[in-house]
């Protein structure tokens, strides 16, 4: 197959690794990728050493003209099978240069809600008439598609996004610059904050672990060190143990240096980069029913799933842990076993080329 790529671009590496490692992994099966591709992408060393053709270009609009023509040129003078589209920018801008072309366009889909048969904007991307089809990140996210598409719902399928044990080789991050000892027991929101994070549930539910004397939180991502966070840190009973780090470009060393992630979201999820990370780092995860997470973690097992915005629940699970060090290898083992059997790279590399043949 020929197959034109137009992801999104990132700041951090690791945030689109898993889609870049996609299309290497389909070149490598012998497949004929292009990617189209900012300049400045972090991503583009990998592409060239694997050997991608790239063409250099990014919409600065939804409706971008000059971006439409690139793509539009490209698409002419190759017989290309597949375009893959990964955003509310780069999905409109390759939907108009296919029109009219016999190529298949495939859209990306990562986050449940926000796509309404009412809102025109939605017919720019998901909804788009020249959308042939939709990979959705999570199951949840296809459920939520599904209700909104008016054709070839038999095309919307659900990919995870896979993983590689060896990209999270690294030493764990040394915590003490938090002030936190070896000793200590330490979980971990990794997030760039958005109200369907569900930070404040977790900050809740810490209020009901202050008899833990060794009990310490670390909030990792942007917006943590703004409002309302800020003041809702300021006035919490164990307020000198909640640690505000900011962006991190070590996030998954923090995370392996945890006993334990959290993720409390109360909407909005797809499939939470943070929880992967997690079980390829051997971290247990507490994730929440809303989204993808609990399709891929398995309760009491790798870990635990409790029901949205319950800090009582939340809680519980963190004391067990607390409680139980070897509950904590052991859910870490689980993580990662099930990872390489079920959430591997080349799971999902062999599902997009599948799925590419099919359509």
């Amino acid at each position: 197959m020929r197959i034109l790529a137009f992801p999104g671009c990132a700041n951090a590496y690791n945030s689109v690794r898993p889609e870049v490692e996609t299309f290497i992994g389909l070149a490598s099966k012998g497949h004929d990728v292009t990617v189209m591709i900012p300049e400045d992408s972090n991503a583009l060393s990998y592409y060239q050493e694997a050997g991608i053709k790239v063409i250099f270009g990014y919409p600065k609009r939804k409706i971008c003209f000059e971006t439409i023509k690139v793509l539009r040129a490209e698409l002419k003078a190759h017989d290309y099978d597949v375009v893959y589209a990964t955003n509310s920018k780069t999905i409109p801008n390759a939907a108009f240069a296919c029109i009219g072309l016999p190529v298949k366009l495939v859209a990306y889909r990562g986050t449940t809600g926000g796509l309404y048969r009412h809102d025109p904007s939605a017919y720019l991307t998901i909804l788009h008439p020249r959308v042939d089809g939709v990979i959705c990140v999570s199951e949840a996210v296809r459920q939520d598609i599904l209700q909104q598409v008016w054709k070839g719902k038999d095309q919307v399928v659900t990919i995870h996004k896979g993983h590689n044990l060896a990209w999270y080789d690294h030493k764990a991050a040394d915590l003490s610059e938090f002030g936190i000892k070896d000793t200590d027991f330490t979980a971990v929101c990794a997030c760039n904050v958005r109200p369907s994070k569900g930070i404040e549930v977790m900050l809740d539910a810490a209020s009901k672990l202050t008899e833990l004397d060794n009990f310490h939180l670390v909030l990792v991502g942007k917006g943590l060190d703004q409002e309302p966070y800020n003041s809702l840190i300021a006035k919490h009973p164990m307020k000198d143990r909640i640690h505000v780090t900011g962006y991190r470009k070590d996030a998954p060393e923090i995370i392996t240096a945890c006993d334990v992630l959290v993720q409390p979201s109360i909407s909005g999820e797809g499939l939470p980069r943070t929880v992967m990370e997690a079980m390829s780092c051997g971290t247990p995860t507490i994730v929440t029913t809303t989204g993808g997470g609990k399709e891929v973690v398995l309760d009491g097992i790798s870990g635990f799933v409790v029901p949205v915005k319950d800090a009582d629940k939340i809680a519980e699970k963190v004391r067990f842990f607390h409680s139980d060090p070897q509950a904590i290898v052991d859910f870490g083992v689980a993580g990662k076993t099930r990872l390489v059997n079920e959430f591997s790279t080349q799971n999902t590399v062999d599902k997009f080329e599948a799925y590419f043949q099919q359509l």
